[in-house]
C-alpha cells in the first residue's frame, strides 16, 4: 500500500530527525529573529532536487513545494520554528545555549518532522497528484504572527486547503486528537494607564488616588464575563499585570495594566472589548480622572473545517499506523495559535499529536517542558496519511 510505503521511507530517516530536532533545541530563536533557523532548514532541502525551495516569505518564513507533475488540487502543510523568551532547565544533553530563549512549545519538533516529512513525500511523488506547498513558519508566538505576515506575501496564493498539527505533551502519547469547528481561542491584549493625582498619604482629600481607581477598574473588569458574557459562551479576561509600586506614605499618580483576553466567538470578543472601553470611560468621569486604554486583537478563533478533520480522521484511521493507539476527539482547546488566520483564507485543520513523556509532564512554556520524541514519528506519519488521502483522493 502507499501508506506503507511513505511509513517505511519515515521510519529510515528517524534518527535524522531526532538529530535535527536535537539541533534546533540546543540553537533557538525568539520570533523575527530565526536567522540561523531558517538557514538550517534551506541546507537541509538543498541537495533534493524533488522540490522547489522559495525563502523569505513573510520574513524569515521559507516555501518548499512538491509538485507531481500531473494535474490536480494544491494542498499545503504547515510547521512552524519559533522559540520562546524561557531560560531552559531541563538539563538535556542538547539543552539551549542560547541564555533566556528556548524551544518549550515544540516548534523544534514539528520543524524537524516536516524536514523528514517532505523529504519522503518528494521520494514519491509519482505516487500521487497536483502538489503539495510546505510551509515553514516563523513568529507563531508572537503577534502579528508570522502566519498574517506569509499570507501577505502570498504563502497560500493557489491553495486549496491546509493542515497543520502539534505536538501536546499534556495529551496521552501515542494518541491523534482532533476537533472540529471553533477549536482554539481568539486573543486580545490591552494596557490600561490610569492617571491620578499624586499627594502625600497624609492628605488624601488633597490627591486623587491611581491605585484606588485601578482596583476598582480591575474588579469591575472581572464583572464582564460574569455578568455580561452569556453563561454558555467561552470567555476570560485575565489581568496579568498591575504596576503600582510605589512609597508607603505616597499617593500614586498613575498606575499601569496588562490584561489578556480570550474567547470562543468574535461574538464574544466584541461585546469584552465593549464592555472594557465602557468601564474606562465610566471611571474616568465617576473619578474625575484620565484613563487611556490601548486594545489590540491578536489572534482569531481557529475554526476547523468539518470536512476537512474528518479527512484527517478517515486517513489516520486507514492508515493503521501502528504507533497510533487511539484517535480521540479532544475538544476546544483553551491556547491561542495564528493557524487561525489560515483557516480564515481556505478550508483548513489543525489537530494534535499526543506527545506527553515520561515522569513528569511539564506544561508548554515552562522551563521544564519537554516531549517524548518518538511524537515526531507519529505527527510525520499522521501529516503524510491525510497528505497522501487528499492528493489521492480529493
Amino acid at each position: 500500500m502507499v501508506y506503507d510505503k511513505l511509513f517505511s521511507l519515515i521510519d529510515k530517516k528517524k534518527d535524522q530527525m531526532i538529530k535535527d530536532r536535537r539541533w534546533l533545541h540546543e540553537h533557538p530563536e525568539l520570533s523575527y529573529k530565526e536567522k540561523n533557523t531558517s538557514e538550517y532548514i534551506i541546507k537541509h532541502y538543498e541537495n533534493n532536487k524533488n522540490v522547489k525551495v522559495d525563502t523569505n516569505i513573510g520574513g524569515y518564513g521559507i516555501k518548499v513545494t512538491i509538485d507531481s507533475g500531473k494535474p490536480g488540487k494544491t494542498l499545503a502543510l504547515r510547521a512552524d520554528f519559533d522559540a520562546l523568551p524561557i531560560t531552559e532547565d531541563t538539563g538535556l544533553d542538547y539543552e539551549s545555549v542560547n541564555k533566556g530563549v528556548m524551544h518549550a512549545c515544540g516548534h523544534d519538533a514539528h520543524t524537524a518532522y516536516m524536514m523528514s516529512l517532505v523529504d519522503s513525500l518528494s521520494e514519491m511523488k509519482d505516487d500521487f497528484k497536483g502538489k503539495v506547498v510546505i510551509i515553514h513558519q516563523p513568529a507563531e508566538e508572537m503577534p502579528p504572527g508570522g502566519a498574517s505576515l506569509m499570507i501577505k506575501d502570498g504563502i497560500l496564493d493557489g491553495v486549496d486547503n491546509i493542515f497543520g498539527c502539534h505536538v501536546m505533551n499534556q495529551l496521552d502519547f501515542g494518541k491523534v486528537y482532533y476537533h472540529k469547528d471553533p477549536t482554539q481561542q481568539a486573543r486580545a491584549k490591552f494596557n490600561v494607564l490610569v492617571k491620578g493625582t499624586g499627594g502625600h498619604g497624609a492628605a488624601p482629600h488633597e490627591a486623587n488616588d491611581a491605585i484606588v481607581i485601578a482596583s476598582n477598574l480591575v474588579m469591575c473588569i472581572q464583572t464582564i464575563v460574569s455578568r455580561r458574557l452569556n453563561p454558555l459562551t467561552p470567555g476570560v479576561v485575565t489581568i496579568g499585570s498591575f504596576d503600582g509600586a510605589g512609597q508607603f506614605n505616597i499617593i500614586k499618580d498613575s498606575v499601569r495594566l496588562e490584561g489578556d483576553v480570550r474567547c470562543m466567538s468574535d461574538q464574544a470578543g466584541d461585546l469584552i472589548e465593549r464592555e472594557i472601553r465602557n468601564i474606562c470611560e465610566g471611571l474616568s468621569k465617576a473619578y474625575s480622572c484620565e484613563i487611556e486604554l490601548d486594545y489590540k486583537k491578536d489572534y482569531p478563533v481557529l475554526v476547523n473545517d468539518d470536512q476537512m478533520t474528518q479527512l484527517v480522521v478517515d486517513a489516520i484511521n486507514e492508515a493503521n499506523i501502528k504507533e497510533v493507539v487511539g484517535v480521540e476527539d479532544c475538544g476546544p482547546q483553551a491556547q491561542s495559535e495564528d493557524f487561525a488566520y489560515y483557516t480564515q483564507h481556505v478550508p483548513a485543520s489543525f489537530f494534535y499529536i499526543g506527545a506527553r513523556p515520561d515522569g513528569k509532564a511539564y506544561p508548554h512554556h515552562h522551563r521544564k517542558f519537554d516531549i517524548n520524541e518518538d511524537s515526531m514519528i507519529i505527527a510525520a506519519k499522521a501529516m503524510g496519511a491525510v497528505a497522501l488521502k487528499y492528493l489521492r483522493e480529493c
